[in-house]
């Protein structure tokens, strides 16, 4: 909901205090339609009561509530020092995924308000949950995960449920600097991203080969988070999306690609990654309740 159409439901305004509790009112009129659009999400988990469902719900509800939001790319890669970039207005399949993981984590937590979703954004996007320069943002998904399991915010359950080891040397950042505005501008940062990359290939990764998915599909869990390996050379993942089990199938949602829109796959996830050649198979990271 952009500012013009919030601001002619203002008659029915008279309410919502009483509907939000501790949702600051004054989220609702921040002049800027991330905070407008941060605020309705509250609203709608209020109103459905998300805090008292299971994480994975949540994270189901506030990812349908971004159904038809406009694929956008490149949204991170904004010119300058490294800071926290909000964008609710378009997606990318990460972006998708981290808002809603972000969003219930703020809902199960109660807090609320504009200021405690950017430092929930914050925390899961950057190592350790600091910004530290470029390098300090979670480039490769396995290592967003692998972090964010660290910081309790996630479980990578992929071994557990299938899983076989994805052997995989994981170097395309480092092997590819002149894709990466960033690392074209700061070379310097080549030597940490390399770092980062000789830590992600001293880990065992797991992951389950796309035709075993129907078989574990049982074990994957509404909300979790799924993560496609690709055949891409130096690349582990290439789309991230929701687990969300519809009709009893277990599907996708996700930010598909450019020109698309947030959607939840027709075809089940196995027939959807079965389409495509370079996706090899799914990680799976089941999203924590906070404490």
């Amino acid at each position: 909901m952009i500012r013009r159409t919030f601001l002619q439901a203002l008659p029915l305004a008279a309410g919502i205090p009483a509907l939000l509790g501790n949702i600051h009112l004054k989220d609702f009129f921040f002049q800027d339609d991330d905070a407008l659009i941060c605020a309705g999400k509250f609203e709608l988990a209020v109103s459905l009561g998300l805090r008292s469902k299971p994480m994975g719900e949540v994270v189901i509800e506030i990812g349908k509530s971004f159904l038809g939001v406009d694929y956008r790319a490149n949204l991170l890669e904004q010119p300058g020092e490294e800071r926290l970039v909000v964008n609710l207005t378009g997606l990318d399949c990460v972006l998708f995924c981290e808002n809603a993981l972000v969003f219930a984590r703020c809902v199960k937590k109660n807090k609320m308000t504009f200021d405690d979703y950017k430092a929930e954004l914050q925390y899961v996007r950057y190592r350790g949950g600091i910004i530290d320069r470029y390098p300090s943002r979670l480039h490769y998904f396995s290592d967003h995960m692998y972090d964010n399991e660290k910081k309790g915010v996630v479980k990578n359950v992929t071994k557990d449920i299938g899983g076989v080891p994805f052997i995989k040397t994981i170097n395309f950042m480092s092997t590819h600097p002149n894709s990466y505005v960033k690392l074209k501008e700061n070379p310097e940062f080549v030597q940490v991203i390399q770092k980062q990359e000789a830590a992600i290939n001293e880990r065992t990764m797991y992951h389950i080969p796309k035709d075993q998915i129907r078989k574990h599909a049982s074990e994957i869990h509404n909300g979790d988070i799924i993560a496609i390996t690709t055949d891409i050379v130096g690349m582990d993942v290439s789309h991230t999306g929701v687990a969300i089990w519809e009709h009893d199938s277990l599907h996708l949602m996700h930010a598909p690609l450019s020109g698309r829109q947030v959607q939840i796959t027709e075809k089940p996830l196995a027939d959807y990654l079965a389409a495509n050649n370079k996706q090899l198979g799914i990680m799976v990271a089941r999203p924590l309740s906070p404490a």
